[in-house]
C-alpha cells in the first residue's frame, strides 16, 4: 500500500510540475492543485500507515498500550485542504477577472508591456 502511495505522490509531483510549465493560467492552477495534493499524501505517508485505534488513554492506564493512529499528520492535512480550497477559490475568481479584462489566458501575452504609454 505504501509503495502505491509513493508512486502516486511521484505522479502528482511530476504532472503538477509539467502542468505548471504550460502557458495557460488554468493549467498553472491545475499544476498547483496537483502539487498540493501530492504534498498532502506525502505528509500522510510520513505519519505512517497504521490500522489502529484513536489515541485516547483509558482512565486506568498511564500510557498507550495498543497501536494508535497519529493525529498530527491528519490535522496538518486537514488544515492544508482548507487552505488549498480557499486559495483555489481566490485563484479561480482572479483568473476569471484576468480573462474578462484581457480576453486571453496565455501567460506570455500578459507579460508584454504596452509601448504606447
Amino acid at each position: 500500500m505504501e509503495l502505491l502511495l509513493v508512486i502516486l505522490v511521484g505522479a502528482f509531483y511530476s504532472s503538477g510540475v509539467y502542468m505548471m510549465f504550460r502557458r495557460s493560467m488554468v493549467k498553472l492552477l491545475i499544476g498547483l492543485l496537483l502539487l498540493g495534493n501530492g504534498a498532502n499524501i506525502l505528509i500522510f505517508l510520513m505519519g505512517g500507515l497504521t490500522k489502529g485505534r484513536a489515541p485516547i488513554i483509558k482512565e486506568d492506564h498511564k500510557t498507550f498500550t495498543d497501536i494508535y493512529a497519529d493525529p498530527i499528520p491528519q490535522s496538518l492535512i486537514l488544515t492544508a485542504i482548507v487552505i488549498s480550497f480557499a486559495l483555489t477559490a481566490f485563484a479561480i475568481v482572479l483568473l476569471k477577472r484576468v480573462y474578462a479584462t484581457t480576453g486571453s489566458d496565455d501567460l506570455d501575452s500578459l507579460n508584454i508591456q504596452d509601448l504606447d504609454i
